[in-house]
């Protein structure tokens, strides 16, 4: 069993940055494969970005790459999304989810989600 909180949304303007965070409980954190996903009001939830158990390998949907980072800190058994060059589109809530195999972009095959937090850019 896996719990994971998310934290670090808030209202940006345009061209900012934020960086995420999603705190895990458990001793197992660092067999998990872990992933970003995005929900805009009336749409459906979408990938963002994802990362392997050790941090080697990570993945990102076409409208976020380059602009986007994920990374982690086993140690401190959290996963981070740092995220530049905002815009508008990005408002969404975030959520962090966990997987136990590395490489799935579809919300459906991770097994464990946070609450989700709010990003909102704006000017």
């Amino acid at each position: 069993q896996v719990q994971l909180v998310e934290s670090g949304g808030g209202l940006v303007q345009p061209g900012g940055s934020l960086r995420l965070s999603c705190a895990a409980s458990g001793r197992t954190f660092s067999s998990y494969a872990m992933g970003w996903f995005r929900q805009a009001p009336g749409k459906e939830r979408k990938f963002v970005s994802a990362i392997n158990w050790s941090g080697g390998s990570t993945t990102y949907g076409d409208s976020v790459k380059g602009r986007f980072t994920i990374s982690r800190d086993n140690a401190k058994n959290t996963v981070y999304l740092q995220m530049n060059s905002l815009k508008p589109e990005d408002t969404a809530v975030y959520y962090c989810a966990a997987v136990r195999t590395y490489g799935y972009t579809r919300a459906t095959s991770y097994d464990y989600w946070g609450q989700g937090t709010q990003v909102t850019v704006s000017s």
